[in-house]
This record gives structure tokens, C-alpha cells and sequence, in this order.
């Protein structure tokens, strides 16, 4: 059986706002779990980039966020929030989107209020939305997976402010299990929010301006705030890609991602390790009976490094 928990049991345990990494694939959100983090979330702009080589403006659909989904979520212990946009269309969309969604694991779907991707920085009519809201909670009935309503409204007009923040109440009222506002970037915003929206809230996208938070987790957990997300996996990947890239081709030569290993302190030729693959044929030689060890073209494969959190293999497969 499982040991997996549940978004919502994670929740319900946590006393304070904690970080939540966005993820884009398998590699990134492996990483996340390696290092205690309890949730992550599948962000939609990283993903467009991983998948389609392309900025995030709508050329993900629903099959390719499933397929995503499914391989991230089934291959972790930690529950994976899903960015699912606009939900991919109308109310009907929407219910189609929550519904497959939930059934390829995701934890959470988090809904916003734009109309397209051209057009992100307007919001629907509050009505608009709130239909595809209720088409939202009543596809994910009977699941694990929560909604998250988010918003869109510019918190720096303050007419729009009070829109977003009075969509997400009805919101919540209503059935949704989290409240986003996702262009909220300050404490002080934060603080407006959270008068008017009740219950569970994440605040979007955390900065560290000269080496300073925006905000911290206390001031958040006072506010009710439950997660904080942000991102960072795709540009650390990218910048340690670009790193080992330029020094091996100036060098014409792998040694420096032979000798150079920031994250684990264990260089090495190949990520294989960061995935217990021993775990994997010691599972399989508990169903044959045989004593195969996994190697890459002959090679020895080093064990998995000691200081991160490892989980058991049944929970990823």
C-alpha cells in the first residue's frame, strides 16, 4: 500500500505558509522530493518551454498536461498541484479538464480567470468564471483533488483589486479549496486580500529582490496563507546545463563535469544515481530471485547520495 498523503492531509497537518517549488517535468519535480519539499506544483509557462520548446501562450493542451501529469505524479511521493490555465475552453472544457486531471493524479488543478492566453491580462465576467468553477468542483466530487480558483485581477487598480478578491470569496464559498491572486506581490496586498477572501490562500510567485524576500512564510501564516510558490528548478537546470556546457566545449573535454558536482558533492558522468536505480532491480530480483545489478553500458552506477530524502521504490511505480 501507498504511503503517499494527500494534498489536503498535508494541509490539514501544516501550521504555517510553506514554499511550494514549481516543476516541469519528472527530473525537476524528483528534485524537489529530494529535498524535503512536502508539495510541488506543475507550472504552465515551464512546461510549454520543456515540452514545446515554446513560451507559454496556449500551445499546451489538455492530452499533452495529462501526459505530464500522470508520469510526474506516479513516479513521486509528494502530491503534484496542476496548472491547468483556463481549463482549456468553456464550463464543459473545464469539467473534461478536471475530471481527466484528477483521475492521471494530479493533487490540486488550478483554474484562472483569464479568457485566452492573448488576452491573460483580462479577465472574465465574474459569471463567466464562476460557471466554469462550479463545472470544476462538481467533476472533481468523489476525488483527492483539490480546486484551487485562481485570479487574475491586477491588485494595482483598485477597482479590479476588489473584483479578484470578491470572485475569489464567491469562489471559495462556493466549493473551491484555495484562493490565488496571482499578480499580488507584496506584503501590503497580501494583507488586502486575505480582509476579504476567506480560508486556505497561496500567495504566487514569491521574489527575493537583492537578496531580500518580498514577503517571509511568518507574514504569510499570519495572514492565512497556507503555500507560497515559486520558481526556480528551470533556471538553476538551465544555468548548471549552461555552466558544464560552455566549459566542455571551450575544453573539448568532460572533465569538468567529471570533477564539478555543486548540488551533491559527487561528480560523476550520468544523473542516474539521483534515481536510485539499484532500488529498481533489487524490486525486480525480489519477484525472480536473481542478483542483477544495474549499470550503464558496463559501467558502475555510485548509489544514491546519503544526504537527500530517498523514498521507497513501490511509491514510484
Amino acid at each position: 500500500m501507498s504511503s503517499k498523503k494527500t494534498l489536503k492531509e498535508i494541509l490539514n497537518e501544516t501550521k504555517k505558509c510553506f514554499l511550494v517549488p514549481c516543476v516541469y517535468d519528472c527530473a525537476s519535480n524528483r528534485t524537489v522530493e529530494m529535498c524535503g519539499f512536502p508539495v510541488s506544483l506543475l507550472s504552465g509557462g515551464e512546461v510549454s518551454i520543456s515540452l514545446n520548446g515554446v513560451i507559454d501562450y496556449g500551445f499546451t493542451n489538455l492530452t499533452d498536461l495529462e501526459w505530464v501529469v500522470s508520469r510526474a505524479s506516479e513516479t513521486s511521493s509528494i502530491p503534484l498541484i496542476a496548472d491547468i490555465e483556463d481549463g482549456f475552453g468553456g464550463p464543459l472544457a473545464v469539467y473534461r479538464s478536471a475530471k481527466r486531471l484528477a483521475a492521471a493524479g494530479a493533487a490540486a488543478i488550478q483554474l484562472e480567470d483569464s479568457a485566452d492566453m492573448e488576452e491573460s491580462t483580462s479577465i472574465l465576467p465574474r459569471d463567466k468564471y464562476l460557471a466554469k468553477v462550479k463545472a470544476a468542483i462538481e467533476a472533481l466530487k468523489g476525488t483527492n483533488c483539490l480546486l484551487i480558483a485562481r485570479t487574475n485581477a491586477d491588485p494595482d487598480i483598485p477597482q479590479e483589486m476588489e473584483e479578484g478578491c470578491e470572485r475569489l470569496k464567491v469562489a471559495m464559498e462556493m466549493g473551491a479549496d484555495i484562493a490565488m491572486m496571482v499578480k499580488i506581490t507584496t506584503y501590503e496586498t497580501a494583507k488586502k486580500m486575505a480582509k476579504i477572501v476567506p480560508g486556505w490562500k497561496i500567495f504566487a510567485d514569491v521574489r527575493a529582490d537583492n537578496g531580500v524576500p518580498a514577503v517571509t512564510m511568518e507574514q504569510l501564516t499570519e495572514l492565512g496563507f497556507i503555500m507560497c510558490s515559486t520558481h526556480y528548478t528551470m533556471k538553476a537546470a538551465m544555468e548548471g546545463m549552461l555552466e558544464h556546457g560552455l566549459q566542455n566545449y571551450k575544453n573539448q573535454s568532460v572533465a569538468y563535469t567529471f570533477t564539478h558536482a555543486s548540488g551533491t558533492g559527487k561528480p560523476d558522468f550520468s544523473a542516474s544515481p539521483l534515481f536510485a536505480p539499484q532500488d529498481y532491480l533489487e524490486l525486480e530480483n525480489s519477484f525472480t530471485g536473481s542478483d542483477k545489478e544495474y549499470t550503464i553500458v558496463g559501467h558502475h552506477v555510485d548509489g544514491y547520495p546519503a544526504e537527500f530524502k530517498k523514498i521507497d521504490i513501490k511509491d514510484r511505480l
